[in-house]
């Protein structure tokens, strides 16, 4: 398996009130725990199993997920821009393993 690469598209600057788009995805396998390897053993789940977008240490954005999820999930949702500050992604996988990114953002 290898490492899950996090990435997102969300712009540096909105006008205040303007509600802008994030779009999300991170590269992961997402092991549902159901498959057998070649010698019939179960392959263990491993997927990513929450997401979580705070704005300036808010909340704005939570889901929980589950082995029906696909490979490499991508997440699109609207924001208000409200004040300039920093966005952080966090993505939580089973095992405990935490994927971030954070991204500055200004609000003119």
């Amino acid at each position: 398996m290898t490492t899950p690469t996090p990435r997102v598209i969300v712009p540096n600057t909105a006008a205040k009130g303007e509600i802008f788009q994030v779009k999300t995805i991170i590269s992961h396998e997402m092991e549902t725990g159901l498959r057998h390897d070649d010698q019939g053993n179960v392959i263990p789940r491993k997927i990513i199993n929450k997401f979580v977008c705070s704005y300036n240490e808010t909340v704005v954005f939570s889901v929980d997920l589950h082995e029906a999820i696909s490979a490499n999930p991508f997440f699109e949702f609207s924001l208000r821009a409200t004040e300039s500050g920093r966005l952080d992604f966090v993505w939580e996988e089973d095992g405990g393993a935490v994927y971030m990114l954070s991204h500055q953002f200004t609000v003119g």
